[in-house]
């Protein structure tokens, strides 16, 4: 089975935002290196998984990869110049 298309680009948890409505949850912001100026901040939900299967959080300053992929038929061939 191929892989599909992917991009990973490292990135850094510059905070953490708590929710103000405890039915919320609450987010940490990632500014994405390579991303244009406008666009390289996303917020994600801050709830990951560890090996072990216990929940975890990430810190303000953790050092991050971001990958981006897409199933095969969602891409085209780059064409040359």
């Amino acid at each position: 089975m191929t892989e599909k298309p992917n991009v990973t680009l490292p990135g850094k948890v510059e905070k953490i935002i708590k929710s103000p409505d405890p039915s919320e949850p609450e987010k940490a912001e990632i500014s994405v290196e390579g991303a244009d100026t406008l666009y390289q901040e996303i917020r994600i939900e801050n709830a990951l998984t560890d090996e072990d299967g216990n929940e975890v959080r990430l810190k303000k300053g953790a050092e991050v990869e971001v990958t981006v992929e897409a199933e095969k038929d969602a891409t085209t061939p780059k064409k040359s110049d």
